[in-house]
């Protein structure tokens, strides 16, 4: 089972694609919990809304303050002015001197009735900061009570209590300053109540020593412009910090469901791709360890991706491994066998050679042997041609190659040889080339090119009579081929398939031939240059003028045009 799921579920590349994904998604989620505008905007809503409620509230208890008449006289007729508003306005400065002090018992119901549906703690402060009323303190009907609860033992939270106080606290602004209670309701300790006194209102923001933010502000209590005192409207600690967290909650579970959708797609995007490299890994560890039988490699062309494009480079690969390796096995086959005969001839002559009675048992004896050296030193050199072809194709740089020039040089070449070989006629024709055709281009490697024609040339001289032999070579343009025909006028092919003399190591030489001249290799190795340049070699019979007849055989090559 560990294996299975090692190898199947939890390989390295779905862990890989599985920890990006969700790397990814994390990086979000922590970019949407960090710079998130809704506790600013919460906290933003939670002042507009305290100053509101606090200038309602401290307009009420305005309007709840009486006059000290212990302190202040007052004239009749001015008290009568004043009722009628004949001499005094609103803005008076008599009015400014008139004290107005707040009465605790006339003040306190209509402070529970205002704070008692919220959950905001109010305090009011006199002119000189001292604590007059606090709504935490309040019972009914002014009454003010005041106890202390017994300590709560603390709870140990469990392990997802303490992550999510990890990450709130991560996020948690700490640049915010910390409230402390003060002793004795001193009023004077807190900002907002100082310049609250001066006549304007102020807030602030701070965090508890358990970490809870808590806002507060401070309206001053005016009537007629004098003020009476502060009143100081904060929020419960933690009550933004509950809406911020079940806000972070609801963002924390939609993570959780998209981590979930997120794991379940990448492993399934996972096992598309890891699974077809995987069965393609072991097709090929299977390859490389050589078993019996041939290895079929999986087939994903019709995925249409990268992957299928793998798997058809992968099996082309593999077969052409294949056909290189049984080529190679065919080749050393035919090797041993065609190097067999010249050594059991050799070895037969040598162990014969003691036993000749005369000079010419012994001088004949000798013939053989040279003769068999010969084809052995002949065939050593094919052999190594033909083994090293590729490799030379493959390493050497092609080039652009002028067939006509090129087949021109050869063929002067050709008629100047004649040492040792039948006096025969060669001639070469070109075709007029089509319109907007510069030349006989291709690119390929010139002496390789070289030696297929020179190999047809030799053949074509093997074969044509001693006398009036004649070989023709031609060379026309095609669309986008050129085509090479070598034609003799010899005997033509006589092998009843045509295609097998260009099997390695045939022969089929003509009449009065002397056995063993010929390796069997040329033309193999011929049509193996030809088709490494992209090109074709064919053979076929000269068909002549009755039925039946031959007027020689013929040899086309075909080699892909450049330009």
């Amino acid at each position: 089972m560990r294996r299975f799921l090692g190898h199947h579920i939890f390989s390295s590349l779905t862990r890989r694609i599985l920890f990006l994904n969700l790397a990814g998604l994390a990086v979000l989620v922590t970019g949407i919990l960090y710079l998130n505008t809704f506790r600013d905007g919460l906290i933003d809503a939670r002042v507009e809304s305290l100053m509101t409620q606090g200038e309602i509230i401290a307009g009420a208890i305005a309007a709840s303050a009486t006059v000290e008449t212990d302190s202040i006289s007052i004239d009749p007729e001015k008290l009568l002015e004043l009722q009628a508003g004949e001499s005094l306005g609103p803005g008076s400065d008599q009015l400014d001197n008139l004290d107005f002090p707040i009465n605790p018992e006339r003040v306190a119901p209509v402070l529970r009735r205002l704070i008692s549906p919220t959950r905001t703690r109010a305090r009011i402060y006199d002119r000189d900061a001292n604590l007059l009323l606090d709504s935490r303190h309040l019972y009914s009907r002014g009454q003010i009570l005041r106890y202390d609860l017994p300590p709560v033992e603390d709870e140990q939270p469990d392990l997802l209590e303490r992550v999510q106080k990890f990450v709130f606290d991560f996020f948690r602004n700490k640049d915010l300053p910390v409230y402390h209670e003060q002793p004795g309701g001193n009023g004077a300790a807190f900002p907002e109540v100082v310049k609250a006194l001066t006549g304007s209102p102020s807030t602030i923001v701070r965090v508890s020593e358990q970490g809870e933010q808590i806002v507060s502000v401070a309206v001053p209590i005016q009537r007629f412009r004098a003020v009476l005192g502060v009143l100081m409207l904060s929020t419960e600690g933690g009550d933004i910090d509950k809406i911020v967290a079940a806000e972070r909650k609801a963002i924390l579970r939609v993570f959780g469901i998209a981590a979930l959708v997120t794991a379940i797609l990448s492993m399934l995007l996972a096992s598309t791709i890891a699974n077809p490299l995987r069965r393609l890994a072991a097709a090929a560890v299977r390859v490389r360890r050589g078993v019996k039988s041939r290895e079929e490699i999986p087939d994903f062309s019709d995925r249409q991706d990268e992957i299928g494009n793998l798997s058809i480079a992968i099996r082309d690969m593999t077969n052409a491994l294949y056909a290189r390796i049984e080529a190679i096995e065919s080749f050393a086959a035919d090797v041993s066998h065609e190097l067999k005969n010249p050594l059991t001839s050799l070895r037969s002559a040598v162990e014969t050679l003691p036993l000749a009675k005369n000079d010419n048992s012994r001088g004949r004896l000798m013939e053989i042997i040279q003769h068999d050296v010969r084809r052995l030193d002949r065939l050593i050199t094919d052999i190594s041609d033909a083994s090293r072809l590729d490799a030379e194709l493959a390493r050497e740089d092609a080039a652009i190659v002028d067939l006509k020039k090129f087949i021109t040089d050869l063929v002067a070449v050709s008629r100047e040889a004649t040492r040792n070989k039948k006096a025969v006629e060669i001639e070469f024709k070109a075709a007029k080339l089509p319109q907007g055709v510069k030349g006989y281009f291709v690119t390929g490697h010139d002496l390789r090119i070289g030696q297929v024609i020179t190999n047809l040339i030799e053949n074509a001289r093997s074969f044509v009579p001693e006398e009036h032999g004649h070989i023709a070579i031609s060379l026309a343009r095609a669309g986008k081929v050129n085509i090479v025909t070598v034609d003799d006028n010899g005997p033509g092919i006589r092998a009843d398939n045509i295609d097998r003399i260009f099997e390695r190591f045939y022969t089929d030489r003509p009449a009065g031939e002397a056995f063993g001249q010929n390796s069997g290799l040329g033309l193999s190795i011929s049509r193996q240059i030809v088709e490494a340049h992209g090109g074709t070699l064919t053979a076929e019979n000269i068909p002549g003028t009755k039925p039946g007849d031959i007027k020689g055989a013929r040899f086309v090559v075909t080699l892909p045009a450049e330009g």
